[in-house]
């Protein structure tokens, strides 16, 4: 048992979420992502700006529904029923916002990455919800900005 519990402290790859979306791939660690649903009716507002894609019932919580695209300011597209809905965990900048949630283009795929896979790509210009652009391999992804995304929603409410 102590030999399994001395691999676990050594093993430091983070087992993430790759989220495809229509112009990138979100990179987040599993924990950040409290689940993924299909798709549900959401409950539009008629004020709310075009990124404010309206709130749907999660687990007897109204969870605000954000475009990630838009907020970076992308062309609105429609949400793919084939698609899901990541329901991301706050980071505790408000206690009235436990949850935000982010639509995607397609079911998400696991993987387990090291710090030493992630290189930063620094000629890729930032957006606005973007905290960093990596590489992961071969693979350029983005690791999003939660608080920048909880705090639109929270300008707007």
């Amino acid at each position: 048992m102590t030999d399994q519990l001395a691999a676990l402290e050594h093993d430091t790859d983070i087992p993430c979420l790759i989220l495809p979306l229509v112009d990138c791939n979100l990179l987040l660690p599993t924990v950040t992502v409290a689940e993924m649903v299909s798709h549900k009716p959401l409950e539009k507002r008629p004020d709310a700006p075009d990124w404010f894609l309206g709130y749907f019932d999660w687990r007897n919580t109204k969870v605000p529904v954000l475009s990630y695209e838009v907020l970076n300011g992308s062309a609105s597209t429609p949400m793919n029923p084939k698609g899901r809905i990541a329901v991301l965990n706050n980071t505790g900048i408000n206690e009235k916002l436990p949850f935000v949630a982010i639509p995607t283009q397609g079911i998400p795929r696991l993987s387990r990455v090291g710090k030493e896979d992630i290189i930063e790509n620094d000629e890729i210009r930032k957006r606005p919800v973007d905290l960093m652009q990596v590489k992961v391999g071969v693979e350029e992804l983005v690791i999003p900005d939660i608080a920048a995304l909880e705090n639109a929603y929270l300008h707007i409410i």
